[in-house]
């Protein structure tokens, strides 16, 4: 087994998109690593950062396409690092924000495998802070929560209601991953227990060049996404702290190619 101060496998979040936006030690983990093991929605400029010896192994992992099976990226990286490389698990986002890390911890330590883990930001973050408003609010918001819109096969997935109702009376912010494809179900079981005038945005490929959003309310939330032809990789984010990308859209010239519904 490696030593945790020299772990073989690293865990490495590229973040939302923007590579400008990625930390010191992810760029100082990809520059070292041997072998990079990259995510499907990794900006190619990242890799830039990469050896020009290194091995790129592309593993694409998103929802609805044709993906390369968790089990079989576990095995690449046990036996990459078996085989003496050093190896970088490069994933959008964070890691351990809807990354599946957790996963791949798991099985990399049942293996025998030291793990290190290089957080990024995660693309919920970097989408609201694009449209200049926050996750938490003293006044709006009291917390945030991170939720996936997408169920794992066999799995009831979220319960929009439950959440709905403690998201009104805790005071907190919503950040639906994956929601986009479900969005009408989504909006249905928020509606039991959230106002129809509920503030949401919808960002799509957040710190992009690509970026595109709306802000719109939960009533017209499935209407809005149909208009602007919103698609995947999108967030969602629910809650009185989009008043404030509200506020900027009409205070700030930047902010013209933004729509409301």
């Amino acid at each position: 087994m490696t030593s945790i101060s020299s772990p073989r496998c690293t865990l490495v979040g590229a973040g939302p998109g923007d590579p400008e936006l990625l930390t010191l030690k992810a760029v100082k983990a990809i520059a070292s690593a041997t072998v990079i093991l990259v995510d499907d929605l990794v900006n190619e400029a990242v890799l830039e950062h990469a050896s020009p010896t290194a091995r790129i192994v592309h593993v694409g992992k998103r929802g609805g396409c044709i993906s390369t099976s968790q089990a079989f990226i576990d095995k690449l990286m046990i036996q990459a690092v078996q085989d003496g490389e050093n190896v970088v698990r490069l994933k959008g986002g964070d890691p351990f924000i809807f990354g599946r890390g957790g996963e791949e911890v798991e099985h990399l330590r049942a293996a025998g495998i030291d793990v290190a883990v290089v957080n990024g930001i995660t693309s919920g973050l970097a989408g609201m802070s694009s449209l200049g408003a926050p996750l938490t609010h003293r006044e709006h918001a009291h917390g945030v929560v991170f939720v996936t819109g997408h169920a794992k096969p066999g799995d009831t997935g979220t319960d929009w209601l439950q959440l709905a109702h403690t998201a009104h009376q805790a005071k907190l912010t919503l950040v639906i991953y994956m929601g986009v494809s479900s969005v009408a179900h989504i909006r249905q079981g928020l509606l039991s227990g959230l106002p129809a005038h509920t503030p949401v945005a919808v960002v799509q490929h957040a710190s992009l060049p690509t970026q595109r959003e709306a802000l719109t309310t939960l009533e017209e939330l499935v209407n809005t996404v149909q208009r602007e032809q919103l698609q995947s990789p999108s967030i969602i984010v629910v809650g009185n702290v989009v008043q404030g990308a509200l506020a900027w859209q009409q205070t700030t010239p930047q902010a013209a190619t933004q729509r409301v519904a």
